[in-house]
């Protein structure tokens, strides 16, 4: 968990992802649920944005608890997110320099669940590498699904 008061210290990485997310939740939230899930796992931060700089900065969320249900109504739906991986400590709803965030923190998925796909379809089965989030290729995606099996 990072030290949130310090926000500003932190920037994107394999492990931190930051939305503004004023105008609703982000559909590319789903492309970073998978892709942290299927790699180390990280933290998505919504009401967070990325200056310039490259430091974060927490925006204030007009309404907090509605990302929240939305997320958790999306995150349960096998169309949107092919496992939900998360429990209710796992998203929270933090205050930051006097502006509420939301913090999703997705751990690494246990081997047996992987690949973690999103939108209904195996082939939107994503990686995190450095930065950003990319989609797996066919191979990538095999690899994740043989070893997934309970034989070794």
């Amino acid at each position: 968990m990072i030290d949130l008061s310090n926000l500003g210290q932190y920037r994107e990485n394999n492990r931190i992802e930051a939305k503004k997310a004023l105008g609703g939740l982000p559909h590319s939230i789903w492309e970073t649920y998978s892709a942290f899930a299927n790699t180390l796992g990280g933290l998505l931060l919504l009401g967070v944005e990325e200056l310039a700089d490259k430091s974060l900065h927490a925006v204030d969320l007009p309404d907090p608890e509605r990302l929240v249900k939305e997320f958790w109504d999306q995150v349960n739906n096998p169309n949107k997110a092919s496992v939900n991986i998360l429990s209710s400590k796992d998203v929270t709803i933090e205050t930051v320099d006097g502006k509420r965030i939301v913090v999703i923190n997705i751990p690494r998925a246990e081997r047996s669940y992987k690949p973690i796909y999103v939108d209904g379809n195996p082939l939107n089965t994503y990686r995190r590498n450095g930065e950003g989030d990319y989609r797996c290729t066919k191979e990538e995606y095999q690899a994740m699904v043989r070893d997934a099996s309970v034989r070794t």
